[in-house]
């Protein structure tokens, strides 16, 4: 099946918006293709191309969208993938449902330590962990799929959005989206992150993935950190309850880990006065809960 580009964007009715004078988007990036879901596609496809045939090997958690997309990837193009997950304790343990995905697309799970993991960048380390998953020609893509070529594909979305909105919105795990994003929209447009983990550290990270996709940086964009409900795969009860009371509104699945957050967040601020009347905010919708 071939991807849905552009994407849709649909006008919706909020309250919560409409009485600030606030014009509400949604970019479904989540009906691009239904395997390949909103930024994954964006991101892996550029370098599935790169990849050129060779196995890809890839890093994420227990429950990472980035291995699942990564192996449906590889399942669809007949490309082999590997996953190195986080946490050699899960080696002997059964698979969980995302786990299970990836192994029933074909990607071979190796499973590392966490210290070991939190070093792989290290190219020491990154050596090491190749050569223990007899993966030593793989072509690697970073965890979360963030790198120049993953950056650049997602400036297209940037592109895609041009004079449709002032303020456009993205969650943030690894910062790749939004560093394209930013870079792709028009100079009076602005990008706004809503980090989903906590720790402060986003804004150098796509500062870096800037500087490497683009030589500087590029665009207007900004982060907000207060949306992050206690970290990644972290949630609350009133979380919940907000996403499926967005659901009834507006008949969209939320998925909970990111696109819950930076909605909450987008409510949030048009409350506290955050957009001037007039203002047209596009949200993005990256991801869809698991089906």
């Amino acid at each position: 099946m071939r991807p849905r580009l552009p994407s849709p964007l649909h006008p919706v009715a909020d309250g919560r918006f409409a009485r600030h004078g606030v014009r509400l988007l949604l970019k479904r990036d989540d009906l691009i293709h239904p395997e390949l879901i909103g930024n994954k596609w964006r991101k892996l496809a550029p370098n599935l191309r790169a990849a050129a045939g060779r196995t890809l090997l890839t890093f994420g958690g227990a429950y990472s969208n980035h291995l699942r997309a990564t192996a449906a990837a590889g399942r669809l193009l007949g490309l082999p993938t590997i996953g190195v997950v986080r946490g050699d304790e899960l080696a002997h343990r059964p698979l969980n449902p995302s786990l299970t995905r990836c192994a029933a697309d074909g990607m071979r799970l190796h499973f590392v330590d966490r210290s070991t993991y939190r070093r792989k960048t290290d190219p020491r380390t990154l050596a090491a962990i190749l050569c223990a998953a007899d993966a030593r020609d793989a072509y690697v893509v970073p965890e979360g799929g963030s790198n120049a070529l993953a950056v650049r594909g997602c400036r297209e979305l940037g592109a895609e959005l041009r004079g449709h909105a002032d303020v456009v919105a993205v969650a943030c795990g690894t910062g790749g989206t939004l560093a394209g994003l930013a870079a792709g929209l028009a100079p009076a447009q602005r990008a706004l992150g809503v980090p989903v983990l906590k720790g402060g550290f986003l804004e150098a990270d796509v500062r870096a993935l800037q500087d490497t996709a683009f030589g500087g940086r590029r665009g207007t964009w900004s982060l907000d950190d207060r949306f992050h409900f206690g970290g990644y795969a972290r949630a609350t009860p009133e979380l919940g309850l907000f996403a499926e009371d967005f659901e009834r509104r507006h008949g969209l699945p939320v998925e909970r880990l990111y696109v819950a957050k930076m909605l909450y967040g987008l409510v949030a601020l048009a409350e506290e006065g955050a957009f001037a009347p007039g203002t047209t905010v596009a949200a993005v919708i990256t991801g869809a809960p698991p089906g």
